[in-house]
């Protein structure tokens, strides 16, 4: 075998006088007995040694004067530091440092004492300066007078010390502050230690610590030599025994590795193979001493071996097998110009390579779907999301079909036989499958996409051409599928939580492979993670419907008749989904209007449900003509309730603190507007003229806080003015805070002839982007005044017989009005009112009408106490009077003062009062 006469010439007798080696620059040892010739080239093993061991002397030595030399440089800093710090504490802390500094001459009085101070602290320089920094008195009298640096901390009155760079001189300096007995900063007393006197202790060290380096690098040198000498002559001695072992050894490890081993000569001839290079190579058993050329290695490798250039791990072809080679010249490791080859079978590694270079690229395909399949909640961009994920990797052509239901965010019913194509994406010469929108039935049962359906899992249609079933829906489309390349298919059903969504068809066209076992296992897989997402998205389109429509009938379909405003709104929902936000327009008593603008927190079915109650709760407390702050407490009260019983829920509840509330109630008698806030951001007041104010409003914690009572402010309104009600939504995004859009909405709406719909308008357009991160509600009301003609107001003395002239003089003004058609009706209710006012009540009694699109006839007086309705008995003698003025009038009711009550009626205009006679008699039986 090649490679055995190496180990024969190992076990040849010594040539005569006894050397292993004919070469005389190769002595390397000789037999037991001889005088040993000393080496000391860098080849040799000792002269190795020895040098290893001055290197590692040296690095020693050198670490150890640097550590001493940084170590002492920071003792010496610490201690100039330390000793700078308490010399200047003292002289700062002395008594009568600081009465010095306020002397009239502090120069004069403390120069001595510096220098004293200097002489016996051991500190190279004391300085006193004064706040500013100016020196007063210093150790070198010419720096007197001269400003010091980086002093402004002591002046603050903090101590603190610190290397100094700069002039007059480097130094490790403390810095004091001198105050007075009331701590006030009067100056300030620096002293330190030179930077170049710091190291004058670590300067004497150092020649002794170089000494004993240089003694402890004689000592290891001297050990080092005796070593080497040592370990030469053990060197040297190995005989003829042990050199023949070692050549038995190397030439077993050679053979029995599992590597196969070439040595190729410089002539490009073979010098030796291992047992594995004749196997892997195939190499004849004579090709010892034969050129690498004649051996039928192949191209590539044969290329390799003659070249003689450096390879790593180059797989080339041999037979059967695939070979990582690596070559390298022998020349720099002793011996005559050649090159050795090493060789590794990694047939099975590539082949398990491939496979996992498959399965990472699936892998990576998943987590591609993970990531990019369901990012919007919207039904058909996740089925074209999924179409796009599958193609090229998976497919050439991916089509998605949907249930119509599905499409609608409905729970999927009833039959799966007919869907819609919901996404389509890859390209195709001639468009041979349906569009995006057509509708897809499945009605032959042989087809794979009904077999799909009915076995509720994927099948694969490795090979179009010779499968005929599923041409038989649609023979036509199939030819055409066919003609245009498209051989292999796998449809998988589409579902989600045991439900049937729709189908997914995976197509693969000439050039590409045909589908196989796992592909399939990878398109359900793909499919299931996207029937999830295409689940979530149906769901909450399902939910965000359902949200817009509660919401959208709870918030006000139409704006009320009433005089006093012309009102505008504006309802936007966020992109995220319905929130809280809420306004509202309510007609109170006496002309007046109620503007409310509302904010719940957070977004959802829970945020729409809690607007709608609020909403509810505020219009039934406004029916009680309650003041702005009142209303607003009662509506905090309620709040809190519902948060006790959502915490009651054991979490099946959500809490409801945090939500805002804005209440306006403008009366347009006077222009008065008294607004009340729970957290809510201001309203904008635009004038008549165009000048645009935030008014100072006072300002209660949100709804559900508690424990603070609720405030009103009153605004003056001329006509023509315009009351902007918003919520912060409006104000404030992701891109800007709430003081910058306050300024953009005060722009926008400082436009003096613009109606409250062009405002909105322009508000809508200026202010918020095409999909706004929170919804806004936004309100704007015109004020108007009610002509003073149409007011009509009389001071009533206490007394009876008080109630005759004022129904004589209303009627007066009735018929100036042209009103006598009330004028019986109007008399009969001033005159119960009035009375009940006088009989009840206490003064002042008041009486108002006022005429608008009603009549309203108020009575006011001093008592709170409000009379009620109620059927009197035969044999009472009163108690009839409100029964006669719910029956005249359209509405009545009572509304409390700061000072007592109101009382008022409302009469229709235009149509005859018909109150109820049967009723009417039954009551004046008595």
């Amino acid at each position: 075998m090649i490679g055995r006469t190496r180990r024969s010439r190992s076990k040849a007798a010594p040539p005569p006088g006894g050397r292993r080696s004919a070469d005389p620059s190769r002595r390397l040892w000789r037999f037991p007995g001889r005088r040993l010739s000393p080496s000391w080239s860098l080849r040799t093993l000792a002269a190795q040694v020895f040098l290893l061991q001055v290197i590692v002397v040296l690095v020693l030595i050198a670490a150890a004067a640097a550590a001493l030399v940084l170590q002492g440089r920071y003792d010496g800093e610490n201690s100039a530091r330390e000793r700078s710090l308490a010399v200047a504490e003292a002289f700062a802390h002395a008594p009568g440092t600081a009465t010095a500094l306020q002397s009239s001459d502090p120069t004069r009085a403390l120069q001595p004492s510096v220098m004293h101070a200097q002489a016996g602290s051991g500190v190279d320089f004391i300085s006193v300066l004064d706040p500013r920094g100016v020196r007063l008195a210093d150790t070198q009298p010419q720096l007197i007078g001269t400003t010091a640096q980086d002093i402004g901390r002591a002046a603050m009155g903090e101590t603190f010390t610190d290397t100094f760079r700069g002039k007059p001189s480097d130094a490790v300096r403390a810095v004091v502050p001198v105050m007075d007995a009331s701590r006030r900063v009067v100056g300030v007393v620096t002293a330190g230690i030179k930077i170049e006197n710091v190291g004058h202790l670590l300067d004497q060290q150092v020649p002794m610590v170089l000494g004993s380096a240089a003694l402890a690098l004689a000592l290891a040198t001297g050990g080092t030599a005796l070593v080497s000498r040592r370990l030469r002559r053990q060197t040297h001695g190995l005989g003829p025994a042990e050199m023949t072992r070692m050549y038995e050894h190397h030439d077993a490890v050679l053979h029995a590795v599992r590597e196969g081993v070439l040595i190729v000569g410089a002539d490009g001839r073979l010098l030796l193979a291992n047992d594995e290079a004749h196997r892997l190579l195939g190499l004849p058993p004579d090709a010892g001493r034969r050129h690498v050329t004649e051996l039928g290695l192949g191209e590539e490798m044969t290329r390799l071996l003659v070249s003689g250039e450096a390879a790593s791990d180059v797989v080339c072809p041999a037979g059967d097998r695939l070979l990582a080679v690596n070559t390298r010249r022998t020349a720099p490791y002793g011996g005559a110009q050649g090159l050795v080859a090493s060789f590794r079978d990694t047939t099975e590694l590539q082949a398990l390579s491939g496979r996992a270079e498959m399965a990472r690229g699936r892998l990576t395909l998943l987590y591609e779907a993970g990531v990019r399949i369901g990012r919007t909640l919207d039904v058909p961009r996740t089925a074209q999301e999924l179409a796009e994920v599958a193609v090229p990797r998976m497919a050439d052509v991916v089509t998605v079909e949907l249930l119509d239901a599905v499409l609608h965010g409905e729970e999927p019913t009833g039959a799966v036989n007919r869907m819609r194509r919901t996404a389509l994406h890859g390209s195709l010469p001639g468009d041979p499958l349906q569009p995006v929108g057509d509708s897809i039935q499945f009605v032959v049962a042989d087809t794979p996409m009904v077999a799909a359906l009915r076995r509720g899992k994927a099948v694969l249609v490795p090979d179009l051409e010779t499968a005929r079933d599923w041409r038989a829906q649609d023979p036509e489309g199939a030819r055409r599928v066919l003609a245009a390349g498209i051989h292999s298919l796998i449809t998988v059903p589409l579902r989600a939580r045991g439900v049937v969504l729709g189908m997914v068809n995976f197509w693969r066209v000439a050039g590409a492979a045909r589908f196989d076992d796992e592909d399939v296992a990878v398109a359900e897989e793909l499919v299931a993670r996207a029937a999830v997402a295409i689940d979530n998205a149906r769901r909450y389109s399902r939910e965000h419907e359902m949200a817009v429509t509660l919401q959208r009938s709870l918030l006000p379909r139409d704006l009320p008749e009433q005089d006093a405003l012309e009102v505008a709104w504006r309802y936007l929902p966020a992109q995220s989904g319905v929130g809280g936000d809420w306004f509202d327009v309510i007609p109170l008593p006496g002309f007046r209007v109620a503007l409310v603008v509302g904010d719940v927190v957070g977004h959802g079915l829970h945020a729409a449900v809690t607007m709608g109650r609020l909403r509810t709760a505020v219009l039934n407390f406004s029916s009680l003509d309650l003041p702005a702050e009142e209303l607003l407490g009662h509506l905090d009260e309620m709040v809190t309730r519902l948060d006790t019983q959502a915490d009651a829920a054991d979490g099946e509840g959500s809490r409801v603190t945090g939500a805002t509330c804005l209440y306006a109630i403008y009366d347009p008698v006077g222009g008065r507007c008294t607004v009340s806030r729970a957290g809510h951001v201001a309203p904008a007041v635009v004038d008549p003229s165009g000048r645009v104010t935030f008014p100072d409003l006072p300002l209660s914690p949100p709804l559900g806080v508690g424990g603070h009572p609720f405030e009103a402010g009153e605004l003056d309104l001329s006509e023509g003015s315009r009351l902007v009600l918003f919520t912060d939504g409006l104000v404030e995004d992701r891109g800007r805070d709430i003081d910058e859009g306050l300024r953009i909405l005060g722009a926008a709406v400082a436009h003096p002839d613009r109606s409250p719909e062009e405002t909105c308008r322009a508000l809508m357009e200026t202010m918020l982007p095409q999909h706004p991160s929170d919804d806004v509600a936004l309100l704007v009301a015109r004020t108007r005044l009610l002509d003073p003609s149409q007011v009509a107001v009389w001071d009533v003395p206490f007394e009876a017989g008080a109630v005759s002239r004022v129904r004589t003089e209303v009627s007066r003004r009735l018929v100036d009005w042209e009103l006598e058609e009330v004028s019986f009706a109007t008399e009969l209710i001033l005159s119960e009112l009035l009375t009940n006012a006088i009989r009840y009540g206490a003064p002042p009694v008041r009486v108002r009408i006022l005429l608008g699109r009603t009549l309203v006839c108020e009575v006011s007086d001093g008592s709170n106490t409000s009379p009620r309705l109620r059927r009197a008995a035969t044999t009472d003698e009163g108690g009839r009077g409100l029964f006669l003025v719910s029956q005249f009038a359209d509405r009545w009711g009572t509304r409390y003062v700061a000072h007592g009550k109101v009382i008022w009626a409302e009469q229709t205009l235009g149509r005859a009062p018909e109150p109820d006679m049967t009723l009417l008699i039954d009551e004046m039986a008595w």
